[in-house]
């Protein structure tokens, strides 16, 4: 070989080497940005296995309180959020995926469901179908600091009942919410009350707490210097720690009940006891917005998994947010519950195995088709085994499944009609006919 020849082959090789290199730098770079937004997760496997689980076991607790499945657009009017959830609150201000669409319309990434709720009873004209009880799920959307058990992206369950008034309402509400837990298996809990009484009682309480937090407004945050002149109630839950110092010497909702807010009130706690479901007065549990009147809670878990954000499930009554939105009067109660948040309590949720794995060999793929067709009709989950391999690996593959049976398919059974059933765990079989 000359030596020019040599070196050609050299020059060639080298250059191929570097050709490899910068197509894997490439490549590399595409991916890296190919990466799941902050705060926004895939799902596979375990993962989506326990959201698909948790969701199964509320919706069937729910149909025994006769809620049914309702579905909102994911993407409504920002006006939907800003009018409900207030202008002054941080969802609004600071949290709400908002954005002009093609049209020049302000839409929103739903932050919350029961807004959503709210105005598909107005719009669809659902007045006629009270009591309305309903039961969603699906992705929420908050630009907020990604944490443990709370995404940008993440998950709910929310159960709205509108158009029924009164206590036992919210016993109804409270108990199938402690349903749901506990057909979970969570029962490290705790069930928190207040009371944000009627209209004239908050009426009452709003003006005695901007009286009680003027005489400390420089020493508050700046947050809730914002809340004072707008919701001083939002300051009652502040989590900046010299507002909670203040707090504590704040006049309290309860010192303001009118008659019937206390009537209420009482008949709530007593009915409580008379079932059983342990629960505690936890005053500072608030919702700054006019609309919510009476009863709101919390079940709090006692879990370290959760980490400092420990609420698994919030709700309350809105009585007066129907018709803030321009529909007619119409009381109304609802909870939701992060399904994050509950997948952290579950233990690991396995994923179903399949009943049976079937294994052709030979030219038997359609026969074994046909074989999973009929086993599919009779409710057995099954798993066709595809591609090339011997018998032992194709068996491994079925054990690596934990699937209980499998079904063996030879040349030689097909042409008997026969198929070898397969016990996985004791290895014993026989040969069945099809």
């Amino acid at each position: 070989m000359m030596l020019w020849e040599r070196h050609s082959y050299v020059i060639v090789a080298i250059m191929s080497i570097k050709f490899a290199q910068i197509r894997e730098a490439c490549y590399k770079q595409i991916m890296d940005k190919l990466q799941p937004i902050r705060g926004m997760k895939d799902l596979f496997l375990a993962d989506a296995a326990a959201q698909q689980h948790i969701i199964n076991t509320c919706y069937n607790v729910a149909a025994k309180y006769n809620f049914h499945h309702a579905v909102t657009p994911i993407l409504e009017k920002t006006a939907v959020f800003s009018r409900t959830l207030g202008d002054s609150s941080d969802v609004v201000n600071k949290e709400m995926y908002s954005f002009e669409d093609k049209s020049g319309d302000n839409v929103t990434l739903r932050p919350e469901f029961t807004a959503s709720i709210a105005r598909a009873f107005i719009s669809e004209g659902l007045q006629q179908n009270v009591p309305l009880k309903c039961i969603s799920n699906g992705p929420l959307f908050r630009y907020e600091r990604p944490q443990k058990g709370r995404q940008r992206q993440f998950h709910q369950i929310n159960c709205e009942w509108l158009g029924t008034a009164g206590p036992m309402v919210d016993i109804e509400m409270i108990q199938m919410a402690w349903d749901m837990l506990n057909a979970l298996g969570i029962n490290h809990v705790e069930l928190q009350l207040n009371t944000l009484g009627d209209a004239a009682t908050r009426q009452a309480h709003k003006a005695a707490l901007v009286d009680y937090f003027e005489r400390f407004k420089q020493d508050l945050s700046a947050d809730s210097q914002t809340r004072l002149q707008h919701n001083p109630l939002r300051i009652l839950d502040s989590k900046d720690a010299k507002d909670q110092d203040i707090a504590k010497e704040a006049p309290l909702l309860l010192d303001y009940l009118t008659n019937e807010a206390a009537l209420f009130w009482n008949q709530l706690q007593a009915t409580l006891h008379d079932l059983n479901i342990p629960h505690t007065h936890n005053h500072q549990i608030v919702r700054g917005l006019d609309y919510y009147t009476h009863t709101v809670f919390e079940f709090v878990g006692k879990s370290d998994d959760l980490g400092s954000q420990n609420t698994l499930l919030a709700g309350g009554r809105y009585d007066e947010l129907i018709q803030q939105m321009g529909g007619p009067p119409t009381p109304a109660i609802g909870f939701a519950m992060g399904i994050e948040r509950l997948a952290l309590m579950l233990n690991e949720c396995a994923i179903k195995a399949p009943h049976a794995v079937i294994i052709p060999i030979g030219d038997t793929m359609t026969a074994c088709l046909k074989l999973a067709t009929k086993l599919r009709a009779a409710t057995q989950h099954v798993e066709l085994i595809h591609g090339g391999g011997n018998l032992g690996k194709k068996l491994k593959k079925a054990d690596k499944l934990n699937a209980e049976y499998a079904y063996i398919m030879g040349e030689d059974e097909l042409a008997n009609n026969h198929v070898i059933k397969r016990h996985l765990a004791t290895g014993a079989q026989e040969e069945i006919t099809l």
